[in-house]
């Protein structure tokens, strides 16, 4: 692990310096995204700058990469997914100052007036996932197929207990 941060920034005297912070943060350290990770080994890469804009608002840039091990929904095998994100974060101090963000900003909300760089990384993480994990490389052709008609000897459609209550309403077999 590389670090060159701190946990915690004072994001207005990081704005004054304009100051950057980089490194590497290990995925374990990132409670929130743990949670959908295949494992937890691995680690993102950042960078975080802190400047001022025109209107004297405190600004981060924020730039996010890591491969993340997802599991895919189609073969439900491991699979690292890169992610890369680049955003453009403004400082507030309240839910009300929100609202005055330009729209190509997003707001980030200080506690007691500090930032948690780890936070601010697993946020950008979050974003980044998909919301269905498929790997790219899964190749659908080489599962086997079985369609309802081509059922396995002895093996029961789930389907005909519907089919036969059609059948108990009068009804011909739905198509």
């Amino acid at each position: 692990m590389s670090k060159q941060y701190p946990d915690w920034v004072d994001p207005w005297k990081a704005a004054e310096g304009s100051r950057t912070f980089s490194g590497t943060m290990p995925l374990d350290r990132m409670p929130r995204l743990v949670p959908l990770l295949a494992t937890v080994e691995g680690e993102a890469s950042f960078t975080a700058a802190f400047a001022f804009d025109k209107q004297t608002r405190v600004t981060v840039q924020i730039e996010v990469e890591a491969r993340l091990p997802l599991i895919c929904q189609r073969s439900l095998e491991p699979y690292f997914e890169p992610i890369s994100r680049s955003t453009l974060l403004g400082v507030v101090e309240s839910l009300e100052e929100e609202s005055l963000m330009p729209e190509n900003y997003e707001a980030v909300l200080v506690q007691h007036g500090r930032l948690a760089l780890a936070e601010l990384v697993e946020d950008e993480l979050l974003l980044g996932l998909p919301q269905v994990p498929r790997n790219p490389e899964f190749n659908e052709a080489e599962l086997p197929t079985e369609s309802a008609d081509q059922a396995r000897p002895g093996q029961r459609n789930p389907f005909d207990n519907l089919a036969e209550q059609w059948k108990d309403l009068g009804r011909d077999k739905p198509k």
